[in-house]
């Protein structure tokens, strides 16, 4: 079948980077606070701040000067694209949103293609009436697996990418909701171009899960390394009620262990940028990057 690669085939793929006895040096990455449009200006602000791995700058795929000039600019400073986000609902309830937004994430998947980004990234979807990304029971359903399938494969078919990826968030309470289930989807999706988009800290939906992080991050990276093309960076903490609730935090200030996570990624045959996100100040992702930074050093790691 076209999803079972050759381990030659990843080697061969994976560009930058020779794997080395600790593993190939990491790429890390996120958002940056400079106010500039112009892409040099910001490759060049991601390697003042130790990044090697970005986020897509604005830009359309149809807007061909715009893109080259992206890809140069990053190319120069050797910052790799690590992902262009979709974030639409592929699944929303009414019909008129759900084909607006699969010719959204489809253009977006056109953009990751022509600016030779890791991957384009969505979730799944959800059939919550107004919640995009919301629970919904009928989430974890076949009915939800049939159409995740489909809506991959139409998207795949339809951009044919070469260079990028499509691929999925975990969701706790949606699929792919944990490696098995992705693992799944990557079977009956049965596409080269379609991959994974890992975030630990989003399957990480139970206490059993919370506790013993490290051995389920090391059973996502087992399960499916061959196919991961991006990761995120978080970190979990569990607010104490009479509920199971965790929260993101910045990296370091909860209870993820970073070191399975470091060393399988330094290990994949394919090199897979890692990216925080979802914090709120320059001053806080400096703190996650500096965490991130002295764990890997503690495990012999290195940085691109």
């Amino acid at each position: 079948m076209s999803w079972n690669f050759t381990r030659r085939g990843f080697l061969a793929a994976a560009g930058a980077g020779a794997l080395s006895a600790a593993g190939r040096p990491i790429r890390l990455g996120g958002p940056v606070f400079l106010k500039s449009d112009d892409p040099a200006e910001l490759a060049r602000e991601h390697r003042r701040l130790g990044y090697s791995a970005a986020y897509c700058p604005r830009a359309k795929a149809d807007d061909a000067a715009r893109v080259r000039e992206i890809e140069r600019a990053f190319t120069a400073e050797n910052v790799v694209i690590a992902e262009v986000g979709a974030w639409v609902n592929l699944l929303d309830p009414d019909e008129e949103k759900r084909r607006a937004n699969f010719r959204y994430v489809a253009e977006r998947l056109a953009l990751a293609e022509a600016v030779g980004a890791r991957c384009c990234v969505d979730i799944a979807g959800s059939y919550h009436p107004k919640i995009w990304y919301g629970p919904h029971p009928d989430n974890l359903s076949p009915k939800f697996f049939d159409a995740t399938v489909e809506n991959c494969r139409r998207l795949i078919d339809e951009v044919k990418p070469k260079r990028t990826r499509f691929t999925l968030e975990m969701m706790g309470w949606s699929l792919p909701d944990g490696p098995d289930s992705y693992l799944k989807l990557i079977r009956a999706i049965d596409r080269r171009a379609f991959g994974v988009h890992l975030d630990v800290c989003n399957g990480i939906n139970s206490p059993e899960r919370f506790y013993r992080n490290a051995e389920f991050t090391a059973e996502c990276f087992r399960k499916l390394g061959p196919w991961i093309v991006s990761c995120h960076a978080k970190d979990l903490q569990w607010v104490v009620e009479m509920s199971v609730h965790f929260v993101e935090v910045i990296p370091g200030r909860g209870q993820v262990d970073y070191r399975p996570l470091l060393r399988e990624l330094a290990r994949l045959p394919l090199e897979a940028p890692l990216m925080m996100e979802h914090l709120k100040t320059a001053e806080e992702y400096e703190e996650g990057k500096k965490y991130i930074q002295g764990v890997a050093r503690e495990l012999g790691l290195s940085f691109a």
